[in-house]
């Protein structure tokens, strides 16, 4: 009986091939969004979640009590970790670590500048990380050892055996190589490529030698705890919560409360709200998964409109197989099977599709997701997706279908009027409202954007470009500026502690007319003489660095002086630690972290060396090419034991806006996707209507139609559920965009072009849609048509 079913659907499906091919690819590439969709929120909630015990994971931060305002921060002070590890019994093990930024690595010829972490000696405890080579319990345990990831053992030493081999670290100190870890998978929070045991710094660095020694207040560092088996976050939170508030005549500490966050949160929280991570990623990821769903929701409308649409066509067959004895559960498997044929076949054509469309998506989101077809969870997974979409597409016109009386039916007396015509009319219009609300959304996204783009960033980073200083750099950098202005390949050159799209230090200031309990998280940025002009940046009152006798002296942006409330601030004196700095100057205010935000209020102290970062502008009259040779010549001049890499700051800033780009695009491309698979099914129910209203349309012409006539005739009824499709999306769109906004301080406003302009699109592509079949009819002869009469 099955395979009887099967030959039947499968013949139904060859008889109409034109149907046919318009339900498999609205469905296919519904599926194939749903799928590619569905991959990418998988690799996004599987962040961290292949390491063991994972679970018990946190990242210590901080929550900081500001005027009013609770604000999160991720860096802690060394101290905290050490009072952690001896007075939490419920911590397990304690990591502390410096931030992640490039390192030199040498060995030999072989220079390498790539991401690595100082990091506790527990932290592999913590953090399982597959090691190929080596112990766990002891790989960190000697503070001049390092360990490497799979691929870069392989750039520094080839094919041989690495271990207890050296590599010269940052071109101060040799590291023997005790470990070799396999390279971290892409959906990993970390991204570093070798390891260095912190008590390395503790021996090598007198600065991290006093901050362990010294205050909660100290906080430029990283702390990781691991929680003991069986202890509940709950359990431990009311003991570290107040942990810092021992030092009673330290504000920063008394007004910082102590919590942790888990690792499985760490990718898609990133937005505090009152000390919670409420938002971050999440609410993308969330969002997408809603569009991957109604997308595949309108190619599902696509089959139920034109299955339903083509009933008079099956109206015949369903009567005279109840007339021979079928009965209506039968007729209802009969749809279904044909349902959930041409669902696996588009479901199989997704998968074509998807595999063709994986390396431009990956490379867009820079991701890298595969289809895992080893994978028998995934199979499962899919069959259960092509029989829940077969139901949901096929269930409609199965009972529908099978509902015909057979009297009525093969009389002829079979009526498909308004109130068959109703419901698809309908999902027409549902189809539509999600299509038009997804090109308001590209259309929002993309204006906010480039609003953004468009603001003034304060400062100029027309070929400003910047490469991470090192011990060689600072050492040599006087006569590396020197030579770079001398040969006229840079116009000025500076240096300074955090590139000019961002601020690595925050610290609180002491500052005239300060009230009790006043605090200002204030980006803290040592600089040399020339930074303001080597960003051109503007001054707004006072003067510049000069170099001399300028130590003490301290220069704030607009906003902090905003924000300390200093009407006269020119020659106040401020206290920063245990030191005291005069104000000579304020600078105008420029937009170093967000785009989207309000500038953050900084303060730029100088020094004659200065770890971080060298800045240079390029001249005006040397080509970049040019210049990228000579600077390459010069830098491994003064600099041999690294390799010369160097970022363009236009291209730093532009990276402010990937995420809010990437947003845009993807709503771009399933807006488009959404609006074909909609175009589909209107052109097959044009097609249809154009055919059923066939011999009316040879009347009316023979009485004196026009082809205008016949033609507004036919497009009216679309064109009127487009429009009701336009007006229903507007408010729903704007209800969801304008929550989407509220989130950035500098944001655009949703006016009624906006909406204007997507109905234009909706009904400019509605008519393209359906005047082929509507001007096909109306120039048809009319005697062809009424010849059978």
């Amino acid at each position: 009986m099955l395979k009887t079913y099967l030959k039947t659907a499968w013949r139904n499906i060859a008889r109409t091939p034109g149907y046919s091919t318009l339900n498999i690819l609205g469905l296919a590439i519904g599926m194939g969004v749903a799928l590619l969709i569905g991959l990418w929120v998988y690799d996004q909630y599987s962040y961290d979640r292949s390491l063991p015990d994972y679970g018990r994971l946190y990242r210590v931060q901080r929550n900081f009590y500001s005027n009013g305002d609770t604000l999160t921060f991720r860096s802690t002070s060394l101290r905290l970790g050490d009072v952690l590890r001896s007075q939490v019994p419920e911590i397990e093990y304690v990591a502390e670590g410096d931030y992640m930024y490039p390192h030199g690595l040498m060995v030999g010829d072989k220079k390498l500048y790539i991401d690595g972490g100082i990091v506790g000696g527990d932290f592999l405890k913590m953090f399982q990380y597959p090691l190929v080579q080596g112990n766990v319990g002891s790989v960190l345990k000697d503070a001049y050892s390092i360990v490497l990831t799979q691929s870069t053992a392989i750039a520094l030493f080839g094919n041989e055996d690495p271990i207890n081999k050296t590599v010269r670290f940052d071109n101060k100190n040799d590291l023997k190589v005790t470990g070799i870890l396999k390279d971290l998978p892409a959906n990993s929070s970390f991204n570093f490529n070798f390891l260095i045991p912190f008590s390395y710094l503790d021996q090598t660095d007198p600065g991290t030698r006093e901050n362990r020694a010294g205050s909660f207040g100290n906080n430029g560092y990283q702390t990781f705890v691991k929680l003991k088996p069986g202890v509940e976050y709950d359990k431990v939170y009311p003991k570290i919560r107040n942990i810092e508030h021992t030092e009673t005549n330290n504000t920063n500490a008394m007004l910082s409360y102590v919590t942790l966050q888990p690792l499985v949160r760490w990718h898609l929280y990133s937005i505090y709200k009152n000390g919670q991570d409420t938002a971050g990623f999440l609410e993308y990821v969330r969002m997408f998964s809603i569009i991957g769903l109604l997308v595949l929701l309108i190619a599902c409308i696509n089959f139920i409109n034109l299955t339903t649409a083509r009933s008079e066509k099956r109206a015949r067959e369903v009567g005279v197989r109840k007339a021979i004895g079928s009965q209506r559960k039968d007729l209802i498997f009969q749809f279904l099977l044909e349902s959930f044929l041409l669902t696996l076949i588009s479901f199989f054509f997704s998968l074509v599709l998807v595999q063709i469309g994986l390396s431009p998506f990956n490379a867009l989101t820079g991701s890298k997701i595969i289809i895992p077809f080893s994978n028998i969870g995934f199979w499962v997974l899919a069959l259960t997706c092509v029989v829940i979409t077969a139901l949901i597409a096929g269930s409609r016109p199965a009972f529908y279908l099978s509902s015909f009386q057979p009297v009525k039916v093969l009389k002829g007396n079979i009526q498909i009027g308004k109130t068959a015509s109703l419901p698809r009319k309908i999902l027409v219009v549902l189809q539509f409202t999600c299509s038009v609300a997804f090109i308001i959304s590209t259309i929002i996204v993309y204006r906010q954007i480039q609003y953004a783009k468009d603001r003034s960033s304060g400062y100029d980073l027309n070929r400003l470009m910047t490469t991470y200083s090192n011990v060689d750099l600072e050492k040599n950098f006087t006569a590396l500026k020197n030579e770079l202005i001398q040969k006229g390949i840079a116009s000025t050159v500076t240096s300074s502690s955090s590139p000019a799209t961002d601020i690595f230090w925050h610290t609180d200031i002491g500052w005239p007319g300060k009230s009790a309990g006043a605090t200002i998280e204030m980006g803290a940025i040592r600089t040399t003489e020339d930074y303001f002009s080597t960003l051109g940046m503007t001054l707004k009152e006072g003067r510049n660095f000069t170099g001399r006798d300028d130590s003490t002296s301290v220069i704030f942006n607009e906003a902090a002086i905003s924000r300390m409330r200093l009407k006269n601030p020119i020659s106040q004196v401020i206290t920063w630690g245990d030191s005291k700095f005069r104000i000579v100057g304020v600078v105008k205010d420029a937009l170093m972290l967000s785009p989207f935000s309000h500038p953050d209020p900084t303060m730029f102290v100088c020094g004659r060396q200065v770890q971080g970062v060298v800045m240079y502008r390029l001249a005006p009259h040397i080509k970049t090419q040019e210049a990228l040779t000579q600077l390459t010549a010069i830098f491994n001049k003064y600099s041999p034991s690294f390799p010369y890499k160097y970022e363009f700051e236009d291209r730093s800033y532009a990276n402010k806006f990937f995420q809010e780009a990437l947003i845009g695009k993807l709503s771009g491309l399933f807006a488009g996707l959404a609006i074909f698979i909609s175009c589909l099914g209107l052109f097959g129910l044009s097609a249809y209507v154009a055919e059923r209203r066939t011999k009316e349309i040879g009347i009316r012409k023979v009485l004196g139609a026009s082809g205008a006539q016949i033609w507004l005739m036919l497009s009216k009824d679309f064109l009127l559920l487009v429009i009701l499709s336009c007006v229903l999306a507007s408010p729903l769109a704007f209800y969801f965009l304008d929550g989407w906004l509220a989130k950035y301080d500098y944001r655009i406003s949703i006016g009624a072009g906006v909406f204007i302009m997507a109905a234009v699109m909706a009904v400019a592509l509605t008519l393209v849609t359906i005047s082929f079949q509507a001007i096909r009819a109306a120039a048809a002869n009319p005697v062809d048509k009424l010849r059978s009469e």
